[in-house]
């Protein structure tokens, strides 16, 4: 490796906060045992976050953010890891108390690390990145029911946030499960889009996005939420007997104003989704299913392919819902 190369530094000194691209070495990268080369990462509403103020999640500064990447491994002290390893990250807190993929150079601890499934490609393995992976989790969650819980089989699903990177890979993955999905977005724009991944049915936020009652009609056997508040309760209260709703995103609030109503009379289970911590088994299998559940193709529509410089300029326009589809960042650019 070069004994200098790029990467995107946030520092706060006081309250002056920076982002500067600088040349660094790989004496700046403090943790780990395990040195990737990067090729790709992407550009999350937590990145955004992170690149405005920190976001109370950076512990320490300087810092470099980037919450996932995939890349080859240059170094390694990881008795799991060789040269030559081809990697993904993704969660395990990396971007936020450990240095992140906005570098083209990364170091991180290896049990972090799950090995790219060679049907994979580097550059498709960030088309989905933490997005991909969330939304993995939340289908299968839904596919439990007729799986793990041996009920019904699943028919009509309802996808929140349907627009945003979760959302649209789930209905993708849903669709691709046999189900009639109904998406949910505020950007009418995209219907298209939405209808091209799967969709059957395409309903407005603001339709959802006002009080419910403890039961009403059940609609769906299943859910993907990804806003939760007050969308979250109404999906709850239009769930069929027995229903799972994956719950993974509070972009409309944390609060969630439902009663127990849905829970002891149809059975209904909602089903938390946490994939920052998701073990390194359950990351393989997604991963491994992931060639068979999603069409590059159809998402590569919805990507825009950046540098590491350009990251300065788009992640405000994020924290304000003017962006749309997916950011992934070529860290060789």
């Amino acid at each position: 490796m070069s004994d200098n190369f790029k990467a995107l530094i946030v520092n706060q000194e006081g309250e002056n906060f920076t982002r500067e691209i600088k040349s660094i070495n790989k004496e700046f990268l403090k943790h780990g045992d395990v040195l990737v080369k990067v090729d790709y990462s992407t550009l999350n509403y937590k990145d955004a976050l992170i690149l405005k103020n920190g976001a109370r999640l950076v512990k320490e500064f300087p810092h470099i953010p980037g919450i996932d990447f995939s890349g080859t491994v240059a170094e390694s002290q990881n008795n799991n890891f060789k040269e030559g390893d081809e990697i993904i990250l993704t969660g395990w807190r990396v971007g936020e108390i450990y240095y992140g993929g906005y570098s083209q150079y990364a170091k991180v601890n290896g049990d972090y690390l799950v090995k790219k499934p060679k049907n994979l490609t580097s550059k498709e393995a960030m088309i989905l990145g933490t997005a991909g992976l969330t939304a993995l989790q939340c289908a299968f969650a839904v596919k439990a029911r007729e799986e793990l819980l041996l009920g019904e089989k699943v028919k009509d699903v309802i996808v929140s946030g349907s627009s945003g990177g979760v959302g649209s890979i789930a209905v993708m993955v849903l669709n691709k499960f046999g189900y009639h999905v109904t998406a949910v977005s505020s950007k009418k724009n995209n219907n298209e889009y939405l209808k091209s991944l799967g969709a059957k049915n395409i309903i407005d936020t603001k339709d959802l996005n006002t009080e419910s009652r403890p039961l009403d009609k059940g609609l769906y056997d299943g859910a993907v939420d990804t806003v939760g508040g007050n969308v979250l309760s109404k999906i709850l209260s239009h769930i069929k007997e027995t229903g799972i709703v994956a719950s993974c995103g509070n972009a409309l609030g944390i609060k969630l104003n439902t009663t127990v109503m849905p829970f002891i009379i149809r059975g209904v289970k909602l089903w938390g989704i946490n994939s920052v911590n998701t073990s390194t088994k359950r990351r393989e299998f997604l991963w491994n299913e992931a060639s068979n559940l999603i069409n590059f193709e159809l998402l590569n529509k919805s990507i825009k392919e950046i540098k590491l410089e350009e990251l300065l300029e788009i992640y405000p326009k994020m924290l304000k819902g003017e962006t749309s589809g997916r950011y992934i960042v070529d860290l060789n650019k």
